[in-house]
């Protein structure tokens, strides 16, 4: 600890006697090499997906995301934000019930769900139980956002991403600032209810299914109702510059989803914002 850049000799590394802490230190080690070979953590974490695998833990991606985030969003000092910043590194449960759509921590989801004073959260989202209206739920919004500076470590409230919800406009707040700070562009994200372009230019899912159903459409296929329904939020994305996109693209949106699997689980990819962009330079 008093010297994190030293050199460590595989001897060193063959010295330990216990073949789990000499992996963990290995692993840990090139990550560290890593970083120190990138030079800042925006550097590192774009350039872990610049090849053919990933070769880092996930846990250390979700804590790359984080701290870059808090970097970013740091002045802006918003709750509401920062909780829904929580989505670009921390698996969600969602519930969709009476055309609300909440998204809880999964984590403390599956800690609680089994009869703790979460319970009833936790049977809500991950049987999809009961009423909304007779469940209390810590649902941040405007009125209340700031209870979450108080119980941010514990993952324990909940957003909604209804279309008109705070928390929806809060994460295309979010998804702005993280492309500004990438890119060193402005962009306009704004929730929508539906694509009405038949053929749009271009598009990104935020996470694996919403690519897949966005290709269908595309594509002019038939989607599942079903499979439909587990869209949560649809975005446009504008430019402010056209110059900066492909020619194909230059002056109409980009569409961008989120979508829960079959397992009403949600896990963005923020990368998938770094990597998919149709910028001119990438070309």
């Amino acid at each position: 600890m008093h010297q994190p850049r030293r050199a460590v000799a595989g001897g060193e590394l063959e010295a330990i006697a216990d073949a789990d802490a000499r992996d963990n230190y290995r692993l840990l080690l090139g990550f560290r090499d890593r970083l120190l070979a990138a030079g800042t953590l925006e550097a590192c974490y774009a350039g872990l997906f610049l090849g053919a695998r990933v070769d880092v833990p996930p846990l250390f991606i979700d804590q790359l995301v984080h701290v870059i985030l808090r970097n970013i969003l740091d002045a802006r000092a918003d709750p509401l934000e920062a909780r829904a910043a929580e989505l670009f590194f921390r698996e969600h449960k969602a519930t969709l019930r009476d055309g609300h759509v909440l998204l809880a921590d999964r984590e403390t989801v599956d800690r609680h769900a089994s009869g703790s004073r979460f319970g009833s959260l936790g049977r809500l989202i991950v049987e999809a139980e009961g009423s909304i209206a007779s469940v209390e739920l810590d649902v941040l919004d405007r009125a209340n956002a700031a209870l979450y500076w108080e119980r941010e470590s514990r993952h324990d409230t909940v957003i909604g991403l209804g279309h008109g919800q705070a928390a929806l406009d809060a994460l295309a707040r979010v998804i702005e600032a993280w492309i500004a700070h990438f890119f060193d562009t402005e962009v306009s994200v704004q929730p929508l209810r539906a694509i009405e372009e038949r053929r749009w230019a271009w598009h990104i899912g935020l996470d694996a299914e919403s690519n897949a159903i966005l290709n269908d459409l595309w594509r002019g296929e038939e989607v599942e109702p079903g499979r439909l329904r587990r869209i949560l939020a649809l975005f446009r994305m504008d430019f402010s510059a056209a110059g900066l996109l492909r020619a194909e693209v230059a002056g109409r949106p980009v569409y961008l989803a989120l979508s829960a699997n079959e397992r009403d689980e949600v896990r963005l990819k923020p990368q998938n914002l770094l990597i998919n962009l149709p910028l001119a330079a990438r070309s």
